[in-house]
């Protein structure tokens, strides 16, 4: 047994679940970079597992419900092995620790997105102990923790997160995030260049830079659209996506980084929330929707192929029958290639918690129905308006649905399935031609 392996066959297995979005995928891939640094082991599973810990997210109260139950559920692994150490990690722990450790008094740490650099030692003293609870509790936010000295540990597979900066700055009326990951910081762009080339390196054929308002990128005179650049001069990256920008942020520097290098591809996630000036001053999400438009309108006739995507939140508080319908009409008018549509949610510590609820859950059900019911047929005559179309598709592998089919994504994330062929491996681009479409897939075949 050679050193690598002998070390694996002793070292404590850590098994991390992830909870939310790309952020808290790529902050598992942190936490992984930092526990193997500290001489932990992957584990397959729980069943596995020395350590089990679970990095979650506080955006939407049933996200919050849904980790209780899991943690209910991996309590059977505590009770069996009382040595196990169990964790809660990101941003629900940074939310709402005191209810946590009350609701799972098994924990034996809490710790938040600040503190992943502390978990081997927080995890060295974590023995369950009610008497030492303060000292298994650690969410102290740090103003300049960037984590850019910690390689981490990415699973593999032709696409990877990489974490341009994190934090935020914009406070908007119904959002937790800047509570629960502080102000924004950007990561130095030689750090980002390093993890960029090693991903290359390993076969990575995308990479998505990842921040919750990404493009207020900014370090010393680099600002987002400079950095976009210097990551698509690595040599080895076909395609450069990133997510999330904000629409208050998108600079003309980022729109012409975007129409002009080839490898930064044609998809925007652009959240407009509501489509009311009202609820988007109540918001305070720091654009009209006059501004919003006109955005569109320039990204739109710089890159004529581009995809754009939204997000759409009913029933904020004070909002009213005309306020909703002028949200479906700017839907209509600017045709979304898909959106994520959400009820609003009080959420504690945010602004708009103290204002509390206006309008009923029946009564969101039924304006986020009529929202999904619009943007399903947009999105359906979107695809089908590409019948007969070709496009370079990045393969990623079999198709769900399997039937020997191969799925991947399109320069617009569209995801397009076609036939297999032995040739063909994970990572490579292919050329199809799209025979049919449904709202959320491109059947073509290979040409």
């Amino acid at each position: 047994m050679d050193e690598f392996a002998q070390h694996e066959a002793t070292a404590p297995r850590v098994f991390i679940e992830t909870y939310g979005c790309q952020m808290n995928v790529a902050d598992s891939e942190l936490i992984g970079g930092v526990l193997r640094r500290a001489g932990y082991a992957a584990a397959a599973g729980p069943e596995d597992a020395d350590v089990i810990l679970l990095n979650t997210c506080a955006i939407r109260e049933h996200a919050e419900e849904r980790v209780l139950r899991r943690l209910n559920d991996l309590a059977r692994f505590k009770h069996a092995r009382p040595e196990l150490r169990l964790g809660l990690l990101g941003c629900m722990a940074q939310h709402n620790r005191a209810a946590l450790v009350e609701k799972a008094p098994w924990l034996d740490l809490v710790a938040g997105p600040d503190s992943y650099r502390r978990l081997p030692e927080l995890l060295g003293r974590a023995r369950f102990d009610p008497a030492q609870q303060a000292a298994r509790i650690d969410v102290r936010l740090d103003r300049y923790e960037t984590y850019a000295d910690i390689a981490p540990a990415h699973e593999g597979g032709v696409r990877a997160f990489v974490t341009a900066m994190r934090g935020c700055d914009r406070f908007c009326a119904f959002c937790v995030v800047p509570y629960v990951r502080g102000r924004e910081r950007s990561v130095p762009p030689e750090a980002i260049l390093a993890d960029v080339r090693q991903l290359a390196a390993r076969g990575v054929r995308e990479v998505v830079l990842l921040g919750q308002t990404v493009n207020a990128y900014r370090f010393g005179d680099a600002d987002f659209g400079r950095l976009l650049r210097l990551v698509a001069a690595v040599d080895g990256v076909e395609r450069i996506r990133f997510t999330s920008p904000h629409p208050a942020d998108m600079s003309d520097s980022v729109i012409e980084a975007m129409a002009t290098e080839s490898k930064v591809q044609p998809a925007l996630h652009l959240p407009l929330q509501s489509g009311s000036d009202r609820i988007l001053a109540a918001m305070e999400r720091g654009y009209t929707v006059g501004e919003y438009l006109s955005l569109v309108e320039r990204t739109r006739a710089a890159i004529p192929e581009i995809a754009l995507s939204t997000d759409i939140i009913v029933g904020f508080h004070g909002e009213e029958e005309p306020d909703f319908r002028a949200t479906l009409d700017l839907m209509a008018a600017l045709r979304y290639d898909s959106a994520f549509s959400f009820k609003y949610s009080l959420r504690e510590n945010t602004r708009a918690f103290k204002l509390g609820d206006t309008v009923s859950e029946e009564e969101k059900g039924r304006r986020l129905a009529e929202v999904i019911a619009l943007q399903e047929r947009i999105s359906l005559e979107r695809n089908h308006a590409l019948v007969g179309q070709h496009f370079a598709v990045l393969v990623e592998g079999p198709a769900r649905r399997g039937g020997g089919m191969l799925a991947g994504k399109t320069p617009q994330f569209k995801t397009a399935v076609f036939g297999a062929a032995d040739w063909i491996r994970p990572g490579d681009t292919v050329t199809v031609r799209v025979e049919s479409a449904t709202g959320h897939t491109l059947h073509c075949a290979l040409v």
